[in-house]
């Protein structure tokens, strides 16, 4: 199982996925995203990539910077699990020029299966929402494929 195998599994039910991370207390936190795969900006590594601005699963993550992302697509299910890297307006990247954040964040919302009539329209959304991408590069693939 691999990123690829993941990406199909995603496709199948519009790359809905389910994202954990854990709170202060060592509880799950969990919500559903739109994520897709696509190049680390910085690396070009293959990185599972999604959008929020969600309070809780930033503060989660700028805290305790892992995360488990889950897609399926009927019985099947396709889990990643690795270290979240945020990029955003309040979580500059080191060697991540800020200008090219509403490029990232489109790439993210186009490789999780987004469409846009208007870029200008969603690029003022994402600034004034505060939207972050997250980038979690995989430590752990696995799925019951096969089972």
């Amino acid at each position: 199982m691999d990123l690829t195998d993941v990406g199909r599994i995603a496709a199948e039910d519009s790359y809905l996925a389910v994202v954990a991370t854990t709170r202060a207390d060592g509880t799950v936190q969990a919500s559903v995203v739109n994520a897709g795969i696509l190049a680390h900006p910085l690396s070009g590594e293959p990185v599972l990539a999604f959008v929020t601005y969600g309070r809780a699963k930033l503060s989660n993550l700028r805290a305790r910077p892992r995360a488990t992302v889950v897609f399926r697509s009927g019985w099947q299910w396709a889990a990643v699990e690795g270290d979240g890297q945020i990029v955003g307006p309040d979580d500059p990247l080191a060697g991540f020029d800020p200008s090219g954040l509403p490029a990232l964040l489109r790439s993210i919302f186009r490789a999780a299966g987004g469409t846009h009539d208007d870029w200008e329209a969603f690029d003022r959304a994402m600034a004034d929402e505060h939207r972050a991408a997250v980038l979690v590069r995989p430590v752990r693939v696995y799925s019951n494929a096969g089972a």
